[in-house]
């Protein structure tokens, strides 16, 4: 028996789709002739066309199609249909990358862009990026110059190293040196040390995509430095030590110190490289951080470190390759050189951040500010900030306290460290703990709050606010409590 092909509609789905508006109709509608004035007709058309075929599929499907919902798109003259259309362009052109107030107390969150930068990078931005500059040009010369000259001579002098450059991110300078270093060879490493860092990406994989062979050596806890040293044969090219930013092993561990490293680099002609991670350039045992410095691996007797500029560092997403001239420079005669350094803004806002450490203007570094604030003090903004925000919420309906707690560095940095601190507790009787965490996060006033659970409490640590959001996170708390 044949079967039929051809869909039976109803009434009401044949009254529907007689309804639905030709393309040129609706962008002849007032709303949508605005609109086409200030964006591409192009895209507008592209919009109108998938909304109304997706407005047919819905009535035509025997399954899915409800009467209500498609008469209230094609119901007061197509008004509504209309403002759907103009919704959906404006979240098409909407920038997807947009601020957010950090009420977690992870001071480099990764989620949310690591370190944020000195204000007075905004300044250099407008006045470099928006003209023409220097970048590759020698001012002295009139012939073509090298990127690496904006920011060499600062890093050289706060790490201590003969020559530094600067690429994409970590990953990428260690990518960079294993190629330039140890293509063909192999790499000593320890156990203990193939590391795993942020979305999955390992040690031993970096190593392979470089063409430099691994050697594992000791165990996970143990290493020695006669395990290095008896792994050395004549396809080395390279000792590798990894600093675990993001992890450490206690209890029964044992690890060679620099110095014995360096020593054994000294004795064989083999370089020392290190992958600093976190890049800590200033002490900050002061605040309760503690990090290897990076002038002290240059001390030590390291050849080549690598380390971020978005971490502890402070300033933007970077790689740095700091060390001894004649390994920096084979490193930046490679030709995947080119193809990770960084362009002009990076290289804007790591002047900027690293003329802050040289003039010693730690509370220009948003980061470094951060940790160096004191709990007492948190305590003072807390108090503060509650009593601007009691007079707006509702009689009786939230609880709220200000307790003991703890920030982290974040970003990969630190793992075991934290920073003792004062948090607001919130607890409301409308909203469980999940749910305010959720209306705070989905930007009821035009800016997401991040913030976090705990024991059925909502908490903020103002540690990562800035001062001059304090007011809209007032307000936007206000309206989330209601």
């Amino acid at each position: 028996m044949e079967t039929r092909s051809k869909q039976v509609l109803s009434a009401e789905q044949a009254e529907l789709l007689r309804q639905i508006p030709s393309v040129d109709e609706l962008l002849a509608q007032p709303r949508l002739a605005e609109l086409g004035g200030r964006v591409d007709r192009g895209l507008l058309v592209e919009v109108t066309r998938t909304v109304l075929a997706e407005l047919r599929t819905r009535i035509t499907d025997q399954v899915k199609f409800t009467v209500l919902a498609e008469l209230n798109l094609l119901t007061s003259g197509g008004a509504a249909l209309e403002e759907h259309i103009r919704s959906l362009v404006e979240r098409i052109l909407a920038h997807s990358l947009q601020p957010v107030i950090n009420a977690t107390g992870v001071i480099l969150h990764t989620n949310l862009g690591r370190a944020p930068l000195p204000a007075a990078v905004v300044e250099e931005f407008r006045r470099t990026a928006t003209q023409y500059s220097n970048l590759e040009y020698d001012l002295e010369t009139g012939a073509r110059g090298q990127r690496d000259v904006h920011t060499a001579s600062m890093l050289e002098r706060l790490t201590g190293a003969e020559a530094a450059i600067v690429v994409n991110n970590c990953a990428a300078a260690v990518l960079l040196v294993l190629a330039s270093l140890a293509k063909g060879g192999e790499v000593v490493v320890s156990r203990g040390e193939l590391i795993e860092i942020g979305d999955g990406f390992r040690i031993p994989e970096i190593m392979a995509e470089s063409g430099a062979l691994l050697r594992e050596v000791g165990t996970t806890n143990r290493t020695r430095v006669a395990d290095y040293e008896n792994a050395i044969n004549e396809k080395t090219r390279l000792l590798l030590r990894v600093h675990p930013s993001n992890f450490r092993i206690t209890g029964f561990a044992e690890k060679p110190s620099l110095e014995e490293l360096a020593a054994l680099s000294a004795r064989t002609g083999l370089p020392l490289a290190e992958d600093l991670g976190s890049g800590c350039l200033a002490d900050l045992t002061g605040s309760g951080i503690s990090e290897p410095l990076v002038r002290q691996s240059i001390e030590a007797g390291v050849s080549i470190v690598m380390f971020s500029g978005d971490k502890l560092l402070g300033g933007p997403q970077a790689g740095i390759i700091a060390g001894k001239k004649e390994l920096v420079m084979r490193v930046r005669r490679h030709p995947l050189f080119r193809a990770l350094r960084v362009d002009k803004l990076t290289t804007v806002a790591l002047e900027v951040t690293l003329g802050a450490y040289l003039r010693a203007a730690w509370d220009e570094i948003p980061s470094l500010r951060m940790i160096r604030t004191s709990a007492q003090e948190l305590k003072r903004r807390s108090e503060n900030f509650l009593r601007e925000l009691r007079p707006e919420l509702p009689l009786d309906e939230v609880e709220m306290e200000i307790v003991d707690g703890t920030s982290l560095a974040g970003g990969g940095s630190t793992p075991t460290q934290a920073l003792p601190t004062k948090v607001i507790g919130i607890a409301s009787a409308r909203y469980s703990a999940a749910q305010l965490e959720q209306r705070l996060r989905r930007a009821p006033s035009g800016i997401s709050v991040i913030a976090r659970v705990e024991n059925d409490r909502l908490i903020l640590d103002l540690r990562t606010v800035f001062a001059e959001q304090e007011p809209l996170l007032i307000k936007t708390l206000a309206a989330v409590l209601h």
